[in-house]
């Protein structure tokens, strides 16, 4: 969590990868990158990426993987500059009959 002058403006969830990746034994999964609207761009998410990054290490992760909705290019850039490249893999959610695309995204840790 990283917290502001005003408490939490950021939060990330992590843990195993819920899926299966061959080859891939030990992924970890970003499940949630959550940073204030009004605060993006100010180095927060990086910040979290990176100690999530040194944490899942420590816990014996390899890889790391993630699901970024296929229009969300902020985002998708975003996890580009911090090392991960989507792997063709996409993943259909129906909320409310509205069908959402996800890639996964992964990268070396």
């Amino acid at each position: 969590m990283a917290l502001g002058d005003r408490g939490p403006v950021g939060w990330i969830c992590f843990g195993p990868y819920r899926g299966e990746m061959p080859g891939l034994e030990r992924a970890g999964e970003i499940y949630a990158l959550y940073i204030s609207p009004d605060l993006i761009g100010q180095g927060i998410g990086r910040l979290l990426l990176g100690e999530t990054h040194a944490q899942m290490k420590g816990q014996g992760f390899e890889t790391s993987a993630l699901w970024v909705l296929s229009d969300n290019q902020r985002a998708r850039r975003f996890y580009e500059r911090a090392g991960y490249q989507a792997d063709g893999v996409p993943q259909d959610d129906v909320y409310d009959g509205i069908t959402l695309t996800e890639l996964r995204y992964q990268r070396v840790l």
